[in-house]
């Protein structure tokens, strides 16, 4: 299951696991009506709990967050394929359900007072409360839920069709309650990946074309409301103050601010001189040299600028060099592993990064997921039946990327990369590295922001040393994303976020049909029967120990594959703001929770009048 937004069907599973034959006595029982879902254990907190444990309840409303957002906008979808959309859409939107911060695979009723699971597991039906609405002041209700399903599967992104795949039927049995049939009870997250759904309002959209991206202010029933906007150079969120839901539990003590403003810049060093310049009030620091170096400065040195690392406990998954697949050139594993042979991350992150990064070494990093030891005995009888079909270090050796000395003298990562190229069919000939027709090893490193050259650079000056031709190429956000759309790409940086619970999304990454299917997340273009089987597995898991087992089969077979040259992460937040907020004691375990801040007047009045004297 996945947290962030756009944040998976279609993959073909030959050896589909049996049905769960349930005994009459439970066929016949009643339906279970909870407040709240997880996978892991009972919630922990009770149906009219207060507040969120992180928030303050009593945090006073007002003032202003302005922020920075990359590249431009033209459209306010954020559902669709087509157009580049705003930053902050989602304030717009209530869920269903809402997701905890603090407790693993936890959410908690939300515009859904009631949630009922059939004795069966073979569906769920959410019970809307009474006062939802949108902020004209129509009630929301079940077919409004009924609407958004539909209308994201069928002109929504890929993604919606692939993590809603094994839903059956969807039917809106009363004004106020809607009810989803599923394909099997083998996929024990559908519940509540089902609730977060952003519900839309359907006598909005109705006679408008919801594939098109549009500057229409939609219509929403969220805490914010979009105030104004400057198309592609800024966008202001106002908060709403008769919002529906502002006393549940689920809201008290968060959307504190009265405006946020999201303010575009073309990369983020100009990014950076603005938050120095006090245009932006706070900012994540994703650039370790920047965080090293860049924040000396008055406002900082006179305690005006404050800054933090705060450790979280998220999964790290994976940032990489990903390889097009589909192009001829990268379809040998043996040239895949030859080039990551190449990267010497030891001299980058001393030289580069102030040695503040780790080595990503799997797909599931920083989880339980992540395949760091030899495969248990409960993972090589999965594995056992694709003997011949995967790599045979899968079932005999831990992956681990190369390793350099740091001196950037990578000589033996040299000599390792020319044999695998020599035994793929590729020699150095004066200075160039060729195939038997004598066509030059060539392609392009795209990327979607200057930041990132300082990656590539020192990489295509490796490669070139085995006269590889790289060209890297930065383009703006906007068209990358285009391209990424469409895999117009040889190589590029990807970043392959993961969950506390790997699930449904795992389809929209790694499985065949979702590499011929434009917009996907497979930007690889994986494409292999094992891993669709393995993907399929990990949904169908029976408990959370399945779930690991299973995950980590996976993993292995992705690793040994070579289909990425792992990069680095980094298991803090770095942020830095200036000095006009309150914030609640401790985060959560599983966020920023940047939404339970609070504009301090006594600290803005403060800060106005010494920045007067910067």
């Amino acid at each position: 299951m996945r947290r962030r937004d756009l944040l998976a069907l279609g993959a073909a599973f030959t050896l589909p696991a049996p049905m769960v034959s349930l005994p009459a006595a439970a066929q016949g029982a009643a339906p279970q009506r909870k407040h709240a879902l997880s996978l892991l254990a009972e919630p922990s907190l009770p149906r009219d709990f207060p507040h969120w444990p992180w928030a303050n309840p009593d945090a006073p409303k007002g003032g202003e967050m302005a922020l920075t957002a990359l590249g431009s906008f033209d459209s306010f979808s954020h559902f669709i394929l087509r157009g580049t959309p705003a930053n902050g859409l989602p304030n717009l939107y209530d869920t269903l359900l809402a997701d905890s911060a603090d407790e693993a695979n936890t959410e908690y009723g939300h515009l859904a007072e009631t949630i009922e699971i059939p004795a069966d597991g073979l569906g769920v039906a959410f019970e809307l409360r009474d006062g939802a609405r949108w902020h004209d002041g129509k009630p929301i209700t079940a077919e409004d839920v009924v609407f958004t399903f539909n209308i994201l599967r069928e002109q929504g992104r890929p993604f919606y069709r692939a993590y809603w795949g094994d839903v059956t039927e969807i039917r809106a049995a009363s004004p106020k309650r809607v009810e989803f049939k599923f394909r099997s009870n083998e996929n024990r997250e559908l519940s509540l990946i089902l609730g977060q759904i952003q519900v839309l309002p359907k006598h909005w959209w109705e006679g408008r074309d919801f594939s098109k991206p549009s500057l229409d202010i939609p219509l929403g029933s969220g805490p914010y409301k979009i105030d104004r906007f400057d198309p592609g150079r800024s966008i202001v969120y106002r908060r709403v103050p008769d919002y529906w839901g502002k006393d549940l539990g689920t809201r008290r003590g968060t959307n504190n601010v009265d405006t946020i403003r999201y303010e575009y810049f073309r990369d983020s060093a100009v990014a950076l001189e603005a938050f120095k310049a006090g245009q932006i009030d706070l900012r994540t620091e994703n650039v370790a040299k920047d965080w090293a170096t860049a924040y000396d400065f008055p406002a900082v040195r006179r305690g005006l600028v404050k800054r933090d690392e705060l450790r979280h406990e998220l999964p790290t998954g994976m940032q990489c060099f990903a390889m097009n697949l589909r192009r001829p050139l990268f379809q040998d594993r043996r040239v895949r592993q030859a080039l990551g042979e190449l990267f010497d991350f030891e001299w980058m992150n001393a030289n580069l990064f102030y040695g503040s990064y780790t080595r990503t070494t799997s797909y599931f990093s920083n989880s339980d997921f992540a395949a760091t030891e030899l495969p248990s005995k409960d993972e090589l009888a999965i594995l056992e039946k694709y003997r011949g079909k995967v790599p045979d270090e899968v079932f005999t050796t831990v992956y681990k990327p190369p390793v350099t000395d740091g001196s950037g003298n990578n000589r033996e990562g040299l000599r390792k990369a020319l044999d695998l190229f020599r035994q793929a069919g590729w020699t150095v000939k004066e200075r160039r590295l060729v195939n038997a027709q004598g066509q030059n090893f060539s392609f392009e490193i795209l990327l979607n922001g200057p930041s990132l050259e300082r990656l590539a650079l020192p990489y295509k000056q490796a490669l070139e040393r085995l006269g590889i031709e790289v060209r890297v190429r930065t383009v703006d956000p906007a068209q990358y994303q285009v391209r990424m759309d469409n895999f117009d790409f040889d190589m590029t940086v990807d970043v392959i976020g993961q969950s506390l619970s790997p699930g449904n999304e795992q389809r929209d990454y790694w499985t065949s049909e979702k590499a011929k299917e434009p917009g996907s997340q497979n930007l690889m273009g994986i494409a292999d029967p094992v891993i669709d089987e393995l993907v399929e597995m990990i949904i169908s898991a029976p408990d959370r120990q399945a779930l690991i087992t299973r995950t980590r089969a996976l993993d292995r077979v992705l690793q040994w594959n070579y289909f990425s040259i792992p990069q680095y992460h980094s298991r803090s937040f770095r942020l830095a703001w200036w000095d006009k907020f309150g914030r609640p004691p401790r985060n959560p375990k599983y966020g920023l929770g940047i939404d339970t801040w609070w504009v301090d007047s006594a600290k803005e009045a403060a800060l106005n009048a010494a920045k007067s004297s910067l």
